[in-house]
């Protein structure tokens, strides 16, 4: 039975090459860029060899289609129903709110290192992770606060991860870019780009090794691999990328696009910008979608997360998104258009949600309200929580690193090696 994403009903397009570019290979045309609301222009080399690339045919989907596949099968027009809208709001203010008093709190002093925050990018978080089942699995970036919210971690245990408290849901140990929670089966955040792929591809091998060698028929689990433009650059993305087509993992692939590697454009820094089209280079689907919004991102997600749990395999999800503030809150953010930022500012995913609620008739502005009232508490007693918190004894340092931290800077009676004054001298007992 086709799917949405079926090979069969969508081949990849050439990109669209002027006159002048055809008739000559060495010509640089000037091509507008494929992504949404983007106001440059991509600078693209077109030579023979490459032309021929272009035109490979392979599982290649528009987002419009596949809306408009989902919609034509239910009887109302919407594409969801009240509480599902609610639900979707409310997460998604959660990840403002949250990243909101998260900027507060570091420029008080309350966090240390770098905080990547999320605002602007809630659409993709929570149109993916909200469709997920508690034993399925997200691997997320060092931008990885929301991903865990909205995978349930509770907003207490992540703000206490910042402040470097022992309630926090690493103990205090992992910080801003190390959210992990085996409870909700987040299997962390990363701070270095690309490590978390691999953990995500071998996360998927095992539950296809639970159902199919361990014969374990109701494991369905899958997993989500959230990471950046900048990531598709680096060699495990392809390599996982193969791995998990050759293997038909149940893994969705999922680029937050948001157009800049820090303060590298994404359009200066790849030879080809539309990243989706690298998953049929692999065998595996792919879809470019708005991941502004979350209505949009929703619809492909269902399928592509359906595809994983029926063992079609994995696919490919690019997600064009914005950040609001700068790559970290070190970051001043003077290298982005200000024109670029005000468009995306613009279509900002809350307010467009808001907007498809209220006009749908799916819910009041009294019940929003309610709705950004409940959070704003939520994270104000999320502050106090950790605030009030201990912090991590120094017994703690050591521990979950070494199996046996003794003779690894703890002395036989506990006592940390650098306190004891032989130590400095070479004479400490070993």
């Amino acid at each position: 039975m086709a799917t949405a994403f079926s090979p069969s009903k969508f081949a990849a397009q050439p990109f669209p090459l002027n006159t002048t570019s055809q008739n000559n290979p060495l010509t640089i045309p000037t091509i507008a860029s494929p992504f949404l609301g983007s106001t440059r222009k991509l600078i693209r080399l077109c030579s023979s060899s490459n032309l021929n690339l272009r035109r490979r045919s392979g599982t290649v989907v528009a987002v419009s289609d596949v809306v408009k596949e989902n919609k034509s099968k239910s009887t109302p027009n919407l594409l969801i129903t009240k509480e599902e809208g609610l639900e979707l709001y409310e997460d998604m203010v959660l990840g403002r709110a949250f990243e909101e008093m998260c900027a507060q709190m570091y420029y008080r002093g309350k966090m240390f290192g770098f905080v990547h925050l999320y605002n602007g990018q809630e659409a993709v978080s929570t149109g993916f992770i909200k469709l997920l089942k508690q034993q399925d699995s997200v691997v997320s970036t060092y931008r990885d606060h929301v991903h865990a919210l909205s995978k349930g971690v509770s907003a207490r245990a992540v703000m206490s991860e910042l402040f470097g408290k022992t309630t926090g849901c690493c103990r205090g140990q992992g910080g801003s870019m190390h959210m992990f929670s085996r409870e909700h089966n987040v299997l962390g955040g990363f701070a270095f780009i690309g490590e978390g792929i691999p953990v995500a591809t071998g996360a998927a091998f095992t539950s296809k090794y639970k159902r199919e060698v361990l014969k374990e028929v109701d494991c369905d689990h899958v997993t989500l691999a959230f990471f950046g433009d900048g990531t598709c650059n680096n060699g495990q993305f392809f390599e996982c990328l193969n791995m998990a087509a050759l293997w038909k993992l149940p893994i969705v692939f999922v680029v937050e696009n948001n157009l800049w590697a820090i303060g590298m454009s994404h359009l200066r820094a790849t030879s080809d910008p539309q990243i989706y089209k690298k998953g049929p280079a692999f065998g595996m689907p792919g879809v470019h979608v708005d991941g502004m919004d979350v209505l949009k991102v929703r619809e492909v997600a269902k399928e592509a997360i359906g595809r994983a749990r029926r063992g079609e395999g994995p696919t490919l999800v690019e997600c064009e998104t914005y950040r609001f503030r700068g790559h970290s809150l070190a970051d001043p953010d003077e290298l982005r258009d200000p024109a670029e930022k005000a468009h995306y500012a613009a279509r900002d995913p809350i307010t467009a949600l808001k907007k498809y609620l209220t006009e749908n008739n799916l819910t009041s502005e009294a019940d929003l309200k309610a709705i950004d009232k409940k959070i704003d508490e939520v994270v104000e007693e999320a502050v106090e929580f950790a605030d009030e918190s201990p912090v991590p004894p120094r017994s703690q340092l050591l521990e979950n690193v070494f199996a046996d931290p003794k003779g690894f800077g703890i002395g036989p009676d506990g006592r940390y090696r650098c306190e004891d004054p032989k130590f400095t001298e070479g004479t400490a007992q070993v």
